[in-house]
């Protein structure tokens, strides 16, 4: 099962050896505890494993993203893979990237998310880390390539400013969904690097969902946050959308979310669907994750999603909340174990 990084429960600090040939001391960690979850459908407690985390990610110039079971820090313009979470003692990776040369046009370091193309950063010359910068910059480099540096893409549709990136191993490309989600643009570093790959999406032509009411559909067009993700199933040969609205209600002090998810053909057809079959989508600040979900003791045609301040299992059927817990957390990342991807 996938490690995942909850409640605010930290212990004080302890000392974790690490190997000498990394490291001349050994790094501080916090321990995060472990936690119970219910799970709605075998209304069964499962165990959250615990987690060692490195006082550093808990920085804010700290994580900036998870993919492939790696994470990425970014700290003085130079992004660092290091996958020494909860591993035992036996010398953890960290590749350090070459430094940034920011846009002129990009004048924030802020990054929305980041994506890799397969999980052998150090030793696959083939694999390509995606860093999207909030604004009109993204940047690929090859970690593995002697003369490793980064090639910076200058985007020039505002639809994609604020997108975030995922790797697409069907179309061996970096894509994004425009931010009102009708059409995805696909980089590479080859053809698509200065042009990108535009496909545009056939959506429906009416209410979404049959049964959703003007009203609702108003109120999801007037929420104060949209956001969207693809997501590819390796295991079923599958692409979907999924659109996150959330409504804040500050006198309450508690958020609203509501999900939706379209199935994208090759073609560009898009299908809002209420049954993703024996999958789950896992959505935090790492790069979006479908996997099955029975091999892993989660919950089918669900989504899991985490974010800094609440934790919850929704079912896609009904965008019913299982499970919700609020908390406190500088790290809402989902971190998987590379087999799991």
């Amino acid at each position: 099962m996938s490690h995942l990084i909850r409640r605010l429960k930290l212990s004080k600090l302890s000392h974790f050896t690490t190997s000498s040939r990394f490291l001349s001391s050994s790094p501080i960690y916090y321990y995060v505890r472990g936690a119970e979850s219910w799970e709605p459908v075998s209304a069964e407690t499962i165990m959250i494993p615990s987690l060692k985390v490195p006082t550093e990610l808990l920085k804010e110039i700290g994580m900036i993203g998870a993919s492939h079971g790696w994470v990425a820090t970014l700290k003085n313009g130079v992004v660092c893979l290091q996958d020494d979470l909860d591993l035992p003692d036996t010398g953890p990776k960290r590749i350090p990237l070459p430094p940034f040369v920011t846009l002129p046009h990009c004048q924030t370091q802020i990054v929305t998310n980041v994506s890799m193309s397969s999980s052998s950063p150090d030793d696959d010359e083939d694999c390509i880390v995606a860093v999207k910068f909030l604004g009109p910059q993204l940047s690929l480099c090859r970690p593995a390539q002697r003369d490793c540096k980064w090639s910076n893409i200058r985007i020039t549709d505002p639809s994609f400013f604020s997108s975030h990136v995922m790797y697409s191993k069907r179309d061996e490309t970096f894509s994004m969904p425009a931010s009102r989600g009708h059409y995805i643009g696909s980089w590479d570093l080859g053809r698509h690097m200065k042009e990108p790959k535009i496909q545009m999406l056939r959506l429906p032509d009416e209410a979404p969902i049959p049964e959703m009411t003007e009203k609702k559909w108003q109120r999801l067009e007037s929420c104060c946050t949209k956001q969207h993700y693809l997501v590819e199933s390796l295991h079923t040969d599958e692409t979907f959308m999924v659109k996150w609205y959330t409504e804040s209600h500050p006198i309450a002090n508690n958020l609203w979310d509501h999900f939706l998810v379209l199935k994208i053909d090759k073609e560009g057809n898009a299908v809002y669907t209420k049954d993703i079959g024996h999958l789950c989508i896992l959505l935090s600040m790492s790069e979006a994750i479908c996997i099955p979900a029975k091999s892993n003791g989660r919950v089918k045609n669900s989504i899991y999603m985490l974010k800094e301040h609440e934790f919850a299992i929704v079912m896609i059927s009904t965008n019913q909340k299982f499970g919700r817990t609020p908390f406190a957390c500088s790290l809402p990342y989902y971190i998987p174990k590379r087999l799991l991807i």
